[in-house]
C-alpha cells in the first residue's frame, strides 16, 4: 500500500518536475522563455493591482520570478514525493500565485481562440491546486499511529 502510494505521489509531482526541468534548460542569462512570456502579463496583473488597489507593484526582475518557481517546483516536489504536508503547501502556493498570472482568460473576449485555450489550462491548473489542497486535508486529518496504539496490558506474576 505505501509503495502504491509513493508511486501514486512520483506520478502526480512529474507534472511539475517536467515543467520544472523545461524552464531550466531555458534559464540562460535572462531566464530564458519562460521569463519573457511571463513579462507582459506580469505587466497587465500590476496595472490591474495599481489600478484597483492603489498599491504600485515594486519592479522585479523576470528571471528572479522564474528562478523563484523553479525553486518551488523543484523543492515543493521533492518533499511532497516522500510523504511531507510542507511539499504539498509549497506546491499548493506556487500554483495559487501562478496560475492566474499565466492563464489569464480574463484579458480576453470570449469569442477569441486564446480565451479557450487559457480557460482550459486554467482550469487544469485548478484541478492540481484541488488535489494538492485535497492531500493537505486527508494528511491532516488522519490520526497518528502513536495515537491509535492501545496500551498492552501486562500480567501480573505473583
Amino acid at each position: 500500500m505505501a509503495l502504491l502510494s509513493f508511486l501514486g505521489r512520483l506520478l502526480f509531482v512529474s507534472v511539475f518536475v517536467l515543467s520544472a526541468y523545461q524552464e531550466f534548460s531555458e534559464f540562460g542569462v535572462d531566464g530564458g522563455s519562460a521569463a519573457k512570456a511571463l513579462k507582459p502579463k506580469f505587466d497587465i496583473l500590476s496595472k490591474h493591482v495599481a489600478t484597483h488597489t492603489g498599491f504600485q507593484v515594486p519592479h522585479v526582475e523576470m528571471k528572479h520570478l522564474v528562478l523563484g518557481a523553479l525553486i518551488m517546483k523543484g523543492l515543493g516536489s521533492l518533499l511532497f514525493v516522500f510523504g511531507s504536508s510542507l511539499g504539498a503547501c509549497i506546491l499548493a502556493l506556487h500554483q495559487a500565485i501562478a496560475t492566474p498570472v499565466l492563464y489569464d482568460f480574463y484579458n480576453y473576449d470570449v469569442d477569441k481562440k486564446e480565451f479557450a485555450q487559457l480557460i482550459v489550462k486554467f482550469t487544469q491548473s485548478l484541478a492540481l491546486l484541488g488535489a494538492l489542497l485535497f492531500f493537505i486535508g486527508m494528511k491532516n486529518s488522519v490520526p497518528k499511529r502513536s495515537l491509535l496504539k492501545k496500551a498492552t496490558h501486562k500480567t501480573k506474576t505473583v
